[in-house]
């Protein structure tokens, strides 16, 4: 909008130089006729008025037409005209009609006067013009309806832009939700033949990935329900021939079972943050924390909660408790057994901590663990399937929050999600 308001002021003050060039010789000719008509018409009514009639002949002449005629120079200080091009043309165009001896002057007494001087045998005279007589605000007024032909261009230029603008904030809003892992409603394919052409590819593109979303939610939470099945049963052939099998082998065997169920749990909430539908309420983080950490009081493990008075959020109260549960399970599993967990509001945005004392994550390592089915060891040696902290990001960023992974101070890991008041 700026860019089209300085191309058309450019262009503007490009056209009033080009008019006031061209038009300034036409106008000091036309101004020059009428002030020679005015001192020719002047001398010629005084050479044939009678001369005692000439005084009540000036007294008109004054009163009536504003022209005084005085019969002696200038009695108070005159100065030349200003030496402008302007002025330059008419004081040629003067003498050339009244003679090259004829005298032009300035006078700024009572009245902003311009003298001219004429003969009556071989006697001068003076007549005295107002200046606005002479020097007509005809460019001003000019000036005027350039700046109004201006404006209404910058007007339109406004409306022009505003068609542009409007569908590109719909397209920059929908395209922030898609970054957050949410929906948009299809933008309003509107504007210029271009934008309403990238509108559509977007709409096609977000109907898209939504569409590939819920494939891959579908599948996963298939593949996850058929996989119970046998899961259920084999758990309880092995409870049924407890008495044949050592007890380390049974042991082992529901662990195995333990950790392939807790895979599939991980599967499922994978597939339903991706398409979460729990409503969006005011809800206390401070009491959804220590909800989660009493289910975590058991024997060999410590999980605290210092909670900062943090003000009141629009959540997802099963999404935000999902997040807490993986990464309080993280740092148990990969951590030490004492895990804390803080809130606090710091500039204006909501900022939950999980802290452990384990080995930590490398900074390097920090944001591809925030991807799927990412291990921080490649050979694979610990239980899990790398959705935890994923599941993690993508609860945050439904909350149009953030997450990182961050060195604690005397070593361990600080899981730190911020969260926006709004």
């Amino acid at each position: 909008m700026l860019l089209l308001a300085l191309l058309l002021v450019a262009g503007n003050s490009a056209w009033l130089q080009i008019f006031r060039v061209s038009e300034r010789e036409p106008r000091a000719a036309q101004i020059a006729q009428q002030v020679a008509s005015v001192v020719n018409l002047t001398r010629s009514a005084l050479i044939t008025a009678n001369p005692d009639k000439r005084f009540d002949l000036l007294r008109d002449l004054s009163e009536q037409e504003g022209i005084q005629v005085y019969a002696h120079a200038p009695n108070e200080p005159v100065e030349p005209l200003p030496d402008r091009p302007f002025v330059r043309l008419l004081i040629a165009e003067l003498q050339r009609r009244l003679g090259d001896d004829t005298q032009i002057v300035h006078s700024t007494g009572a009245v902003d006067s311009i003298w001219i001087s004429f003969d009556i045998d071989d006697i001068e005279y003076w007549v005295r013009l107002p200046r606005e007589r002479i020097e007509r605000a005809e460019q001003l007024r000019w000036i005027g309806w350039g700046l109004l032909v201006l404006l209404l261009s910058v007007a339109g230029a406004y409306l022009i832009v505003s068609r542009i603008d409007r569908p590109l904030r719909d397209l920059t809003r929908a395209a922030a939700a898609i970054g957050r892992g949410q929906t948009p409603d299809p933008v309003p394919e509107t504007g210029p033949s271009e934008i309403r052409t990238l509108s559509h590819a977007f709409n096609q593109m977000s109907a898209d990935l939504k569409r590939l979303d819920e494939d891959r939610a579908l599948l996963l939470a298939g593949v996850s329900h058929d996989l119970r099945t046998p899961l259920a049963r084999i758990r309880l052939e092995l409870e049924m021939i407890g008495d044949k099998a050592s007890p380390g082998q049974m042991d082992g065997m529901l662990q195995d079972i333990a950790d392939i169920d807790a895979v599939i749990n991980q599967f499922l909430d994978f597939a339903r943050v991706s398409g979460e539908q729990s409503a969006t309420t005011e809800c206390d983080l401070d009491e959804l924390v220590n909800s989660v950490v009493e289910r975590y009081q058991r024997p060999g493990q410590s999980v605290t909660a210092r909670c900062g008075g943090v003000p009141r959020l629009q959540l997802k109260p099963l999404a935000i408790q999902r997040l807490l549960t993986n990464l309080i399970d993280n740092a148990l599993r990969h951590g030490s057994p004492t895990v804390e967990i803080e809130t606090a509001l710091i500039d204006q945005r909501v900022r939950l901590s999980v802290l452990d004392r384990g080995p930590g994550i490398p900074p390097a390592d920090a944001e591809r663990m925030l991807q799927p089915f990412t291990r921080l060891n490649a050979a694979r040696s610990t239980s899990g399937s790398g959705l935890g902290l994923a599941i993690v990001d993508r609860i945050a960023k439904l909350h149009r929050g953030s997450v990182q992974l961050l060195p604690r101070d005397g070593g361990g890991l600080d899981a730190r999600v911020e969260l926006p008041l709004t």
